[in-house]
């Protein structure tokens, strides 16, 4: 059975170890709006959704429905791990202008560069890009992430995804 979204609130407040009062008080609303959100009497308005899911730590979609990107960060269990060096590390950029890049790397490639000291250029444009380290991300991959890694979506609508498969 499918949990309602007034389950999942509470949920996702308890895991973040929030009151009720707590998050009102996030949301600028009172707590009896929460209690009713969380008993499924009523549903928080939709401008709320937004601050509302991220206060909670999930995307709105992920809020609303429940289900989380099956392309999500995960480690792997050793039953089902791959060995880090069948796998590609895919960087997908897509800008408002138009640009798209799709760039494929082998997870070897990449340690290689980083072992001969081979320096990477550091995206322009946000903060945001100019912060991603792809050695830290190989290492994570040594140890077992996979799916989504890092994933950037500027105000402007540029996109930054970085994937391991």
């Amino acid at each position: 059975m499918d949990i309602t979204l007034g389950e999942r609130i509470s949920t996702l407040r308890r895991q973040k170890e929030l009151t009720q009062e707590n998050l009102a008080k996030e949301l600028n609303v009172s707590a009896q709006a929460v209690s009713k959100w969380e008993n499924d009497q009523t549903c928080p308005d939709i401008s709320l959704l937004p601050e509302l899911a991220r206060i909670l730590g999930v995307t709105v979609d992920e809020l609303l429905s429940g289900k989380t990107d099956m392309r999500e960060v995960r480690m792997a269990k050793p039953d089902e791990e791959k060995n880090p060096d069948d796998l590609i590390l895919r960087i997908i950029v897509d800008s408002t202008d138009g640009d798209k890049v799709r760039v494929n790397l082998p997870v070897p490639l990449i340690q290689a560069a980083i072992e001969l000291g081979i320096t990477h250029p550091k995206p322009g444009g946000s903060e945001a890009l100019k912060n991603i380290d792809i050695g830290r991300i190989v290492e994570l991959v040594r140890r077992g992430a996979r799916g989504n890694l890092v994933e950037v979506e500027e105000p402007g609508g540029d996109r930054v995804l970085i994937t391991v498969e």
